[in-house]
């Protein structure tokens, strides 16, 4: 059940990663994981509309984390939820960088930092290429 669960996960996705939205062959080094949404110790379940596709970095920033704190207000909110939420509602791609557009953007950004040194890096790379950004 797990590995089809995993893969049903990793095919809705399109093999990007629901947060950062990096591809696999993007970053072929490191796994991408099957992430809990809400975590199992939250009483989150192993069953599709609870599970996300997540590179894992992202997966490894979240945790166990339902919230964060929105660096711009200081307000405590809830993160990006990739069942309930549109990306595009609460991300947008400026270039090598991902935007938060909302609390839950700023939030969800802040926390799984996907603007950290190494991504934004990555993004230009991925640019010079002309693989960036992915077509959503």
């Amino acid at each position: 059940m797990a590995s089809r669960l995993r893969q049903a996960a990793r095919d809705r996705a399109g093999r990007r990663c629901e947060y950062c939205r990096f591809h696999e062959n993007d970053l072929s080094l490191w796994p991408f994981h099957r992430d809990h949404i809400v975590a199992e110790q939250h009483a989150g379940k192993s069953q599709l509309d609870n599970v996300a596709w997540a590179c894992q970095r992202c997966n490894s920033h979240k945790g166990t984390n339902l919230a964060a704190i929105d660096p711009d207000s200081t307000q405590v909110t809830r993160l990006f939820h990739p069942r309930r939420d549109k990306w595009e509602k609460h991300f947008a791609i400026r270039k090598d960088r991902i935007v938060g557009l909302s609390v839950i953007g700023r939030a969800t950004v802040w926390l799984l930092q996907m603007n950290s040194e190494t991504r934004v890096e990555l993004r230009r790379e991925l640019i010079a290429a002309g693989s960036w950004p992915p077509h959503l």
